[in-house]
């Protein structure tokens, strides 16, 4: 059983429609996939209606926090997307994505890069708008040869030249809200240390306290040493261990199923969910 639980859509910044990442993830061979678009459910009606006879979809969303200054995602699985604590944190902080993207565009042109607002939003094309979509621009315009090396300090790292801050929400308060929704909530990338400074074990600590439910291990941003780190930090805490590809269809590299969740791990995912329930396919258009 190949299980997949970090995936985003056009609803937010990956290049696969709802209905193409469906479609994509039965054609890499796998039986479950996560949509965890950032801060937004907006891709789940269409992912649904065209999701194929022998795949699950699991419900969810990435949700961007910041701890002591530090930020961090928050993979939030099998909630109540209608439940209204939840739902008004989102809106909020979907709704800073906008000036915040606006903001960097100004920045950029600042420092001589001709994008525009008008640019970044094509490629958004109605998304919930990132940091990825100003990258992209930057690719286009050639200014970098990929998106990955516009987040550099350089350019769009957290406190580069173009870095425009946003609202996010404090962990501690996300993981009562997804609880409250019935989620589940693991701590995404946690060493992802190339995409700036990482939270420290000691904070993990309390957020698992907190009711965090597991830290994502396996990921392309984890090397050998880091994924042992974080098995034995998990061990130690009583914390759930994932694995995702955290895909974005052409926007990166990696393909859909690179790395995977052990299927005792998400079954114990769906027996403390609460707020929804996977949705087996049934042949999907």
């Amino acid at each position: 059983m190949r299980i997949d639980l970090h995936c985003h859509s056009t609803a937010s910044d990956g290049t696969d429609t709802p209905a193409e990442l469906v479609r994509n993830a039965a054609a890499a061979g796998l039986d479950v996939v996560a949509l965890t678009d950032h801060d937004t459910t907006r891709g789940y009606a269409e992912a649904i209606a065209a999701l194929p006879e022998g795949l699950t979809l699991v419900t969810g969303a990435e949700l961007s926090c910041r701890v002591d200054g530090i930020s961090m995602h928050l993979l939030a699985y099998l909630f109540d997307p209608e439940e209204p604590g939840l739902l008004a944190e989102r809106e909020l902080v979907r709704d800073d994505r906008v000036p915040r993207a606006q903001g960097m565009v100004a920045k950029l042109n600042g420092l001589g890069v001709p994008v525009t607002w008008e640019r970044v939003e094509r490629i958004a094309a109605g998304g919930s708008v990132g940091r990825p979509h100003v990258a992209t621009a930057l690719v286009e315009l050639g200014v970098v040869p990929t998106v990955g090396d516009a987040f550099t300090e350089e350019w769009l790292a957290d406190g580069g030249r173009a870095f425009v801050e946003k609202h996010e929400t404090d962990p501690f308060e996300a993981i009562r809200l997804v609880k409250g929704a019935g989620g589940v909530a693991v701590f995404a990338h946690p060493a992802a240390a190339k995409r700036g400074r990482t939270v420290p074990e000691s904070v993990i600590a309390e957020l698992a306290a907190a009711g965090l439910d597991g830290l994502e291990v396996d990921h392309m941003d984890h090397d050998a040493d880091a994924r042992a780190r974080l098995r034995g930090l998990a061990e130690e805490l009583g914390l759930l261990v994932t694995g995702s590809s955290d895909y974005h269809g052409s926007r990166k590299t990696v393909s859909l199923g690179a790395c995977t969740t052990d299927p005792e791990v998400y079954g114990e995912i769906t027996r403390r969910a609460t707020g929804a329930f996977p949705v087996p396919g049934t042949g999907g258009a």
